[in-house]
């Protein structure tokens, strides 16, 4: 009897924990399952805050984005009203106008149509003998130059002077001067160099100034305003090929002389007095060879420091200042 009693409380102990065992265990997947979902919770919750807090971080770089696309665009808005346009006009009327009133004109660009035309032809022909710039340049390149303008095919850049022939230059240079200078610039295309020059030719009393149609800055606002008012007292002359402007020079009897580093006289040696044509060169190629070949003098500036060569409006002042004090 003790033997069973034993074994029945033994068996319904055992029972019992089995029950209490299996509770426990489901107990314990139900806590880790609660858990669980109490992390995953969690973890949405920060994937939120993530999300959230990216979404905000986000924010003042995208601000930034559309501030630099603004600035940039400002720029460019700036950067186009710099361009002066106020010494320029465009459209067929007003151009033609201009042409016919016989304004002073730097540079007209146009297309092959308005070149050929009956309306202009003529007209162009005549400026560009008289040593006018013309271009004959695209649709699309004009619209470049005038920032997408109504151009009609055809515009033009005002001189802020008007320049006159080589005859009545040297008939000018002539008068009441026994030896008048003259200078020519060969190929200087920076527009505050050429007015720099200006304004030292008329402190020194030069008659005249001789610019070649190509590959030299023409007579621009900047010009003017470097020449520091010199422009409205000393004459102008735009030629179509400086070489053949120095061959008429030399017929009426001037002396070419030329500026440059490689000259064997030096500008204290020469003592000529006579009519001059001073020919001043560009600051990296200096005058080209075949004016170089026309000219009966080639001079240069003794230099004693280690600088190998002078600005070319220096190069001008100086080189006028030794040949008027004689």
């Amino acid at each position: 009897m003790k033997n069973y009693s034993k074994k029945k409380y033994q068996g319904k102990n055992n029972k019992e924990y089995k029950k209490n065992a299996n509770s426990s265990e489901k107990n314990e997947r139900l806590l880790n399952n609660s858990a669980k979902n109490k992390n995953y919770v969690n973890l949405n919750k920060k994937d939120k805050n993530n999300t959230s807090s990216s979404l905000t971080r986000r924010k003042p770089i995208f601000k930034s984005n559309t501030e630099f696309s603004n600035k940039k665009s400002k720029s460019q808005e700036e950067f186009t009203s710099k361009k002066n346009f106020d010494d320029w006009i465009w459209g067929k009327h007003s151009v033609y106008e201009a042409l016919i009133s016989q304004r002073a004109i730097n540079r007209i660009w146009c297309t092959s149509e308005i070149f050929s035309s009956d309306k202009f032809y003529i007209l162009l022909k005549e400026l560009k003998l008289k040593g006018v710039l013309i271009e004959e340049v695209s649709w699309n390149r004009l619209s470049q130059l005038t920032y997408g303008a109504s151009h009609q095919g055809v515009a033009l850049q005002l001189a802020c002077s008007k320049t006159i022939s080589l005859e009545k230059l040297i008939d000018i240079s002539k008068h009441n001067c026994a030896n008048p200078i003259i200078l020519a610039l060969d190929g200087i295309t920076d527009p505050h160099n050429v007015g720099a020059i200006i304004r030292s030719a008329e402190a020194f009393d030069c008659k005249g100034i001789i610019i070649p149609q190509r590959r030299s800055a023409g007579l621009t606002g900047t010009v003017a305003k470097v020449a520091a008012g010199a422009l409205e007292h000393l004459q102008v002359s735009r030629v179509v090929n400086l070489n053949r402007a120095l061959e008429m020079l030399k017929k009426n009897g001037f002396l070419i002389v030329g500026l440059s580093g490689d000259g064997q006289l030096s500008l204290s040696n020469f003592s000529e007095k006579v009519p001059l044509v001073v020919i001043v060169g560009s600051e990296d190629k200096g005058i080209s060879l075949l004016t170089q070949k026309k000219c009966d003098f080639l001079l240069s500036i003794p230099l004693k420091g280690k600088t190998s060569s002078l600005n070319a409006s220096v190069a001008a002042a100086i080189s006028l200042f030794h040949l008027t004090r004689k």
